[in-house]
């Protein structure tokens, strides 16, 4: 006998995904809000500010202040959740969607992601190569900014990874290759070599051949005997002359009424850019 009721679930489960395939992506935010207690004679918080990524438009999203009604969420705007709570109800930006990618291992932050952009100056008729893939990080950023990325990875499950966030995203303009960036770049002319590699300065003389004059060779690395290995390759090479070295801090400022100081939540540290310019 045919398992009818297994065929229909089996529908309704591709029927589902399809759906959330068409949906974009919402966030849900609940701004935060204070009240003056007398017997405390100051103001305390009553609501703490936050938001929600909500993937899912077709069911209803339940939160700690409440329910919100699904239609509430596709209508967007001001909504109530079933308790009487306002919310913000709008879509999902690229930078939304970015910062929710599946993570490998540590990816350079956009501290540092903006300042290499900001430092070279790549745009929209840009081609950039970078290793290695990781999560896919770097090149799905960059991607908004150039014409087009290529990333270079040795880890297969890696590429796999990095693939399926950038296609999440519906970016397009980034080529995978397997390979390792130490032994051959096989593109010419590129405006900006991107390194996050363990030894970058293995990759001085293929980011040589891969770079037009005049394009930036830019190496991320934690740790500065790193750095200092890459910079002394750099120097040595006639082609090359090191710009700078620098690190990048975040400093994140709590400014409530006439309290003003730093928060907890500051980057110190994430890692050392080290600029290069081919010759």
């Amino acid at each position: 006998m045919e398992d009818v009721g297994g065929e229909v679930r089996m529908i309704k489960r591709k029927a589902i995904a399809a759906a959330k395939k068409t949906q974009t992506p919402k966030i849900v935010f609940i701004k935060g809000k204070k009240q003056f207690v007398e017997d405390l004679d100051r103001e305390v918080r009553v609501l703490k500010q936050g938001s929600y990524f909500v993937d899912d438009t077709s069911r209803d999203f339940h939160t700690q202040h409440g329910i919100i009604k699904k239609m509430d969420l596709q209508k967007g705007g001001r909504v109530l959740s079933d308790r009487g709570k306002e919310f913000s109800v709008f879509d999902a930006s690229f930078i939304d969607s970015y910062r929710r990618i599946k993570r490998l291992a540590q990816i350079i932050p956009l501290k540092d992601l903006g300042f290499i952009l900001a430092k070279t100056g790549v745009g929209s008729k840009s081609v950039v190569v970078e290793a290695g893939s990781g999560s896919g990080a770097l090149s799905i950023f960059f991607a908004r900014h150039v014409k087009h990325v290529i990333s270079y990875d040795i880890e297969a499950d890696h590429q796999d990874v990095a693939k399926q966030n950038a296609a999440r995203l519906g970016i397009v303009n980034i080529t995978f290759k397997p390979g390792s960036i130490y032994e051959k770049i096989d593109e010419k002319n590129v405006d900006l070599v991107c390194l996050d590699v363990p030894e970058p300065w293995s990759a001085v003389v293929t980011a040589k051949g891969a770079l037009k004059q005049g394009g930036f060779l830019v190496s991320y690395s934690p740790a500065i005997t790193q750095v200092a290995d890459f910079v002394n390759a750099v120097a040595g090479d006639p082609d090359f002359v090191h710009l700078k070295t620098v690190e990048v801090i975040e400093r994140e400022w709590e400014i409530d009424g006439r309290k003003v100081r730093p928060t907890s939540k500051s980057i110190i540290h994430s890692g050392f850019l080290s600029f290069a310019r081919r010759l």
